[in-house]
């Protein structure tokens, strides 16, 4: 085991583990949040859960079309600095909720985070590319993810319990630990935009999304893939609210929930990577699709903890 942690250190650059690093921290504190803020906003608000997830609405709109800016303003500033960007304003945002009081100032928190949540996603993925030559690119995702979900398996653990005590204090920590590794990229970070002659910039700057929405079997992916974000997002988004208000599940059981989800992706990722490179992708997410759909239908016979 530590030969092989050691050959995965060596087979990637310097600069991949400090996004595996900092992935790790900046999703540990985000989701000492995420899966209570749904219950945060209907406490502090009186409000039913219908119009809480209306907020989610406004995010993943604003998040949407965020997405379509991402990718030409990563292109054409850099990926470096436009994720900076995105994790100091998503910090600012969790400091200002902890000061929202009124339906008002949450829609606007919540799309301001839809806003700049894009920005760092699709920065990331570019600058991974960029590293990584393509035959080490499902690897690198892979232990990417792996961070993200160690991230996710600790920071509801220890959300649960602080969340108990104080939400102020989870998203002051939360803002503190997405601004820390904002100045981590800043310093340590360097820009890995390749350089394009004038002719390759035209050619980008006039082809752009007309020349992705051509490409047919692209799109027919991603209608159906749609739906499986679709069930994933209903269930993380509401779940929290939906076991706190019809089963009475507190923040410091509930946090286990996720932290177990996450503890499956983190040690089960490489294996299930290793197994799926042998088969045909679409196949494999086929697969993926009806465990998603499975689970949906199991959470809905759920009874309690």
């Amino acid at each position: 085991m530590l030969a092989r942690i050691r050959r995965s250190k060596q087979e990637y650059p310097g600069q991949f583990w400090l996004m595996a690093f900092g992935m790790l921290i900046s999703t540990l504190v985000s989701s000492m949040i995420w899966p209570f803020l749904m219950i945060y906003v209907s406490e502090t608000l009186t409000v039913s859960l219908a119009v809480v997830t209306s907020l989610m609405t406004v995010n993943s709109v604003t998040s949407l079309l965020f997405s379509f800016i991402a990718g030409p303003a990563i292109d054409r500033l850099g990926r470096k600095w436009v994720m900076v960007i995105s994790l100091v304003g998503n910090g600012a945002c969790c400091i200002f909720m902890s000061m929202a009081d009124s339906m008002p100032a949450f829609v606007v928190l919540m799309a301001l985070r839809g806003a700049f949540h894009p920005l760092y996603q699709v920065g990331s993925d570019a600058m991974m590319a960029d590293m990584l030559p393509s035959h080490r690119r499902s690897d690198g995702y892979s232990l990417l993810r792996m961070s993200n979900n160690l991230g996710i398996a600790l920071g509801p653990a220890i959300g649960g319990f602080v969340t108990s005590a104080s939400y102020s204090l989870a998203f002051y920590l939360a803002a503190t630990g997405l601004i820390s590794y904002s100045l981590l990229l800043a310093i340590k970070a360097r820009e890995t935009l390749p350089l394009k002659t004038g002719i390759e910039k035209i050619k980008e700057r006039f082809g752009g999304y007309g020349q992705i929405l051509k490409d047919k079997p692209f799109i027919q992916f991603n209608l159906p893939f749609t739906l499986t974000t679709i069930t994933a997002s209903m269930i993380w988004v509401l779940l929290a609210a939906y076991a706190r208000q019809n089963f009475g599940v507190q923040e410091s059981l509930y946090e286990f929930i996720p932290a177990t989800n996450a503890i499956m992706v983190v040690t089960l990722q490489m294996f299930v990577t290793r197994w799926t490179k042998t088969r045909r992708p679409i196949q494999m997410i086929a697969l993926g699709a009806f465990f998603y759909g499975i689970s949906a239908i199991m959470i809905g016979f759920g009874a309690g903890f």
